[in-house]
């Protein structure tokens, strides 16, 4: 859809299918596009061949369903990479999986591991590393030493979608996700919008207001709705119909 290929999937199917990857343990990854990661890929390369070879690649926004029902493929929902992610970790917990916790300043991901850990018992937290850091070797190193069946990944976009595809073939995991500020969340640092704004395709606004800077990114997405329904119209004048 608009150069970024989705599975298309309920929230039930995306987690059988983490679990799948996470049991076959071949460092496969997921991305979680949402708007403004789509519109980013038209412009780079690089983040597009990430995507596009991503494993599972996951409708995160209300802007990516939304443009895919203007273009006649609708998705089946949305799936927010944070509760994609909670519910894989939920899974691990009941069979003592592991996950390893990379990204966010320092401190978020042992906060995270402490929480996550406090409300999922049986969960096996591998390691933590902090996103502040400039050689991936040793992180790579301390990675496979601990052999996580969940990387989460969360050192934004495109950062985090280029490092799961450059290293992913060096890597002894089961499943990498870049999840964006999800640590931040965990660990109480940032709060989610609540749940009617949730349930109204709102959170985007709700970041706006308690993180300002973002409504320079915002302003974009008028284009990537324009770009949607551009390539609709298209596809009919064409006699391509969906």
């Amino acid at each position: 859809m608009l150069g970024v290929g989705f599975d298309n999937l309920t929230r039930e199917e995306t987690v059988n299918a983490c679990m799948k990857l996470i049991e076959k343990h071949a460092s496969s990854y997921m991305v979680t596009p949402n708007p403004e990661i789509v519109m980013a890929s038209w412009d780079n390369e690089a983040l597009k061949t990430a995507a596009e070879n991503a494993d599972l690649v996951i409708s995160d926004g209300i802007g990516v369903v939304k443009a895919a029902k203007i273009l006649g493929t609708p998705l089946k929902e949305r799936l927010p990479g944070i509760e994609i992610c909670e519910a894989v970790i939920e899974r691990l917990s009941d069979i003592g999986g592991s996950v390893f916790m990379l990204g966010a300043k320092p401190g978020v991901a042992e906060k995270a591991a402490e929480n996550l850990k406090k409300k999922y018992p049986g969960l096996v937290v591998c390691g933590t590393q902090d996103g502040y850091f400039k050689d991936s070797e040793p992180i790579i190193e301390a990675i496979n030493a601990a052999k996580p069946d969940f990387l989460m990944v969360c050192l934004g976009a495109p950062k985090q979608e280029l490092w799961m595809y450059d290293n992913a073939s060096r890597l002894d995991v089961g499943l990498m996700g870049g999840l964006g500020g999800s640590l931040d969340v965990f660990a109480g640092v940032t709060d989610r919008a609540p749940k009617i704004w949730q349930r109204l395709g709102l959170e985007w606004l709700h970041r706006c207001i308690k993180e300002p800077w973002r409504f320079k990114r915002i302003a974009r997405l008028p284009l990537f709705m324009t770009k949607a329904v551009e390539t609709r119209i298209k596809r009919t004048f064409n006699g391509h119909k969906g």
